[in-house]
């Protein structure tokens, strides 16, 4: 499932212009991920434990969050995810908790909490933070309804 997320994302990543066929497709998809990331989003709370550091539905989750960061950042989609329902909520409930568990452990979300003297952690989860409020941004921008929800 990672590996077909990151063929996903390398093709929405790319800079080509798509015909209306593929932008109906890429629609589609998009409101199917947004869907499995909004049933999976808290599986990657289960990685500030340490015997989870490899739960694979919590780094599907993160790839699903970094696909529709990027689909967020194509005007041609952006409406289409802006409209799906609970989206926003979702992102925001997200970063709400993921900011709780990285206060109650070692904060494996966010790059400035993953250095450890001069010592570099690669953990999957760093950034999580920040890709959950680049997503709500795109979610807010030019969208005045969700401007208000937030």
């Amino acid at each position: 499932r990672v590996t077909l997320l990151e063929l996903i994302m390398a093709k929405v990543s790319e800079k080509n212009t798509v015909t209306s066929e593929e932008m109906n497709v890429f629609m589609r998809h998009a409101a199917f991920l947004a869907g499995c990331f909004q049933e999976k989003c808290e599986a990657v709370l289960k990685l500030t434990s340490a015997a989870d550091a490899e739960d694979e539905e919590a780094l599907v989750t993160i790839r699903l969050l970094d696909v529709l960061c990027e689909m967020t950042s194509n005007n041609g989609q952006l409406e289409h995810l802006q409209a799906l329902p609970g989206l926003l909520e979702t992102a925001i409930d997200t970063l709400r908790l993921t900011h709780l568990a990285g206060k109650q452990a070692v904060n494996i979300f966010t790059a400035t909490h993953a250095m450890t003297g001069q010592k570099e952690i690669s953990h999957p989860a760093v950034g999580f933070k920040s890709h959950l409020i680049r997503l709500i941004g795109n979610l807010c921008y030019k969208n005045k309804e969700n401007q208000d929800k937030v």
